[in-house]
């Protein structure tokens, strides 16, 4: 594999990052300038690259997958060891559909569950939504469990070249002590602390962010926080599910005489396997945050749905798992002294709905090609200007969306306006097809049609940073 180096103005040769190759058989080259990359002095060839990862989820690998196919030395650092299971709802929109395509992986075969569309359920109401035809995303979404899709996504980074360690919880970051870069990281391991060199990092750590805090990139607490339990149960008559359900409301209905509406948001995702992904999210909006027992609540939902629906404690398929949900980029800036954060190390979940595989990808096609074209110039000016491009093209992508996210999610924080928006909306099918555009992001950036406009409006009256 072709390294980049940092001797003088030297060209090296390395493949053009391509949709679809796998780093096997001929790749088109490109001559580039030389670019700084390993420190001086090697060390240890096996802890030393052009770019360290920190993460292996759906961020970390996409990165991997896009950096090692045009030729970068890449180490992926991964704290578990695959097969490792992530709190998630297991459902791609077509959003991230588009981002798994992209990636040349096919999704042909029966590990994936296609579905048709959005199933919104509130205000007595369910009504079915196709996903939208557009230029820019498919018109159908997909569930894979988090335990093969990242598996999957880590297996291809190693396809394409990067050395995947497994094991290696990051606890640093190393700093250049006269400029304060970040020169490499910190990690235990079984056999015991390691240091890893490399003169850019991609921070996708997750939620912790161990990276970012170790950086002095703090949270803004001007942005929304989610959280998010979930649990898998056996069942025959959901397990085959077309669409993606969405609870907008939550009933307690274990006492039929006196039911009581619960706060937050729900979602029943059938995963084809004779299993459903059942789960439950809250926005810190909400009075209810903090001071909730989340997988009791989660119980207390579900313990109101029809008994034919197996979602009781019977036929639980393992523990309720819960995790927090950093929204809006309530971590920024995205680029600081060589560290770039990807995915929820960057806050990058949607406000509006809690999606955050596809944004997590998305944060990775941009955070590669803004490293490939840093390491395609002199270190210096030139250099810096060109990572910083990262964090402008996370701003200029999804900014200001996700600022207007932030506005909604206030509004929804208030059980009054979540119950009045929803039995006013359901019943009106045109609102409920923008609706849908605007909360799943799936909205064409150029032409379309009326919704369409009315999006991009929306998120052009308001600021991106």
């Amino acid at each position: 594999m072709k390294h980049f180096t940092s001797s003088g103005d030297a060209a090296v040769t390395v493949p053009r990052s391509g949709v679809g190759t796998g780093g096997d058989g001929p790749v088109a080259t490109t001559s580039l300038p030389a670019a700084a990359a390993a420190p001086a002095t090697v060390r240890n060839p096996d802890t030393t690259a052009d770019v360290i990862i920190v993460g292996a989820g759906p961020a970390g690998s996409t990165a991997a997958v896009y950096l090692a196919r045009a030729g970068v030395d890449v180490l992926l650092l991964e704290k578990s060891t695959f097969p490792r299971d992530k709190v998630c709802g297991d459902g791609l929109t077509p959003r991230g559909v588009k981002q798994v395509l992209a990636l040349g992986i096919d999704v042909s075969g029966d590990d994936w569950l296609r579905n048709r569309g959005l199933r919104v359920v509130g205000g007595g109401r369910t009504i079915e939504l196709p996903w939208p035809t557009l230029q820019d995303f498919p018109d159908y979404g997909l569930v894979r469990p988090r335990r093969d899709f990242d598996q999957m996504l880590a297996d291809l980074a190693v396809k394409a070249g990067a050395r995947r360690h497994e094991g290696t919880r990051v606890t640093d970051p190393v700093r250049d002590e006269r400029t304060g870069h970040i020169v490499g990281v910190r990690a235990t391991t079984e056999d015991g602390p390691v240091t890893f060199h490399a003169p850019l990092v991609l921070a996708a750590d997750g939620v912790s962010a161990r990276l970012a805090v170790g950086m002095g990139v703090q949270k803004r607490p001007d942005r929304p926080l989610g959280v998010a339990v979930r649990r898998y149960y056996t069942s025959a008559t959901r397990t085959h599910d077309d669409h993606l359900e969405s609870h907008l409301e939550l009933w307690d209905r274990t006492d039929p005489a006196r039911p009581k509406l619960l706060p937050g948001y729900g979602w029943i995702f059938g995963m084809g396997d004779g299993t459903v992904n059942v789960g439950l999210g809250m926005l810190n909006s909400s009075k209810a945050f903090g001071r909730t027992d989340y997988r009791q609540l989660l119980r207390t939902w579900l313990d109101g749905t029809p008994e034919e629906w197996g979602l009781r404690e019977a036929h639980a398929a393992g523990p309720i798992g819960g995790a927090g949900l950093p929204m809006g980029f309530n971590r920024t800036p995205h680029y600081r002294d060589g560290l770039l954060l990807l995915g929820d190390a960057g806050g990058a979940v949607n406000p509006f709905n809690g999606e955050g595989i596809a944004y997590a990808m998305e944060s990775a096609s941009l955070a590669a090609e803004s490293v490939l074209q840093a390491l395609g110039r002199p270190d210096g000016a030139s250099r810096e200007a060109a990572l910083a491009g990262y964090a402008a093209a996370m701003q200029e992508h999804l900014g200001a969306y996700y600022r207007l996210g932030g506005m909604f999610s206030t509004l929804i924080g208030r059980p009054a306006i979540m119950k009045a928006a929803t039995r006013l909306g359901l019943p009106r099918r045109r609102l409920m097809y923008l609706v849908l555009k605007l909360l799943a992001g799936l909205y064409d950036s150029r032409d379309g049609d009326w919704a369409d406009r009315v999006v991009r409006m929306l998120t052009s009256a308001v600021p991106s940073v």
